[in-house]
């Protein structure tokens, strides 16, 4: 099964027995796998970046607002994840302190310098990946400007479908980005259709999304290895020597990454 394009009006029948989890499920799939087929090269590419800014004890920023601020919190200190990432995180701009003025500020634009506020972001090495499904906010577009201006490598990982369906003037994140990952999501981000008048549910580029994220970081590590270089990675709490390998990685790294 794959994702319908159509709605319940477009179609000559449709049933609310089509409104299943296997549905979901078989739109996550076909989503999934076809961005991680097709932008396998892009995925090699982004990892490139990352991969050359770990060799040079530089950091992997990861930025999003709204819900794409996921994106930092799964790619950081995570069991089996690179150590050198360090999320931009700054709470009025994620969903906590209040979810409906996050969209306000998501769509307003003069804040990236706020939000870049405290961290290093050096260009000679670090890089900068950020996520938006859209990639037509003012938030993530300028923040990924203000990181280029400062000389970092800009990765996205963005819907161009939905990018190009929203008719709004400014460039998107897919203009900016030097390398580009698409997330193949349809504009909306929800693909099953409850039924006529009624919004589609079951959002898809988060799971999609956060794929894409750990494909990238795993091949710049892959790169690292083939290199003959020793990829710095955190390990699960409950593992064996787990308290001793991840304590001394976060104290090297806790005077770059402030949320260590």
């Amino acid at each position: 099964m794959s994702v319908r394009e159509s709605t319940p009006a477009d179609r000559d029948t449709w049933s609310p027995e089509e409104v299943t989890a296997e549905a979901y499920a078989a739109g996550v799939q076909d989503v999934l796998g076809r961005a991680l087929r097709e932008e396998l090269p892009a995925v090699r590419r982004a990892a490139e970046l990352v991969a050359r800014s770990f060799a040079a004890e530089g950091l992997c920023y990861v930025f999003g607002s709204g819900h794409s601020h996921m994106f930092g919190e799964e790619a950081f200190y995570r069991a089996g994840g690179a150590v050198r990432i360090c999320p931009i995180l700054k709470p009025p701009h994620m969903l906590h302190e209040g979810a409906v003025h996050s969209t306000v500020l998501e769509r307003q634009s003069g804040h990236a310098g706020s939000v870049l506020d405290g961290y290093r972001l050096d260009g000679a090495r670090d890089v900068l990946l950020v996520a938006s499904n859209s990639g037509a906010n003012p938030l993530p577009v300028e923040v990924a400007q203000a990181a280029k201006t400062r000389g970092l490598p800009l990765i996205a990982i963005t819907s161009r479908r939905y990018a190009g369906a929203i008719e709004r003037p400014g460039p998107r994140l897919h203009d900016i980005a030097d390398v580009v990952v698409d997330n193949h999501c349809p504009p909306g981000d929800a693909f099953v259709t409850l039924g006529p008048g009624l919004p589609s549910a079951g959002p898809s580029s988060t799971v999609v999304g956060l794929a894409l994220l750990n494909a990238i970081i795993v091949e710049a590590l892959g790169v690292q290895l083939r290199r003959g270089e020793t990829p710095e990675v955190f390990m699960s709490a409950n593992m064996p020597g787990a308290a001793e390998h991840n304590s001394e990685s976060a104290r090297r790294m806790s005077e770059i990454v402030p949320h260590l």
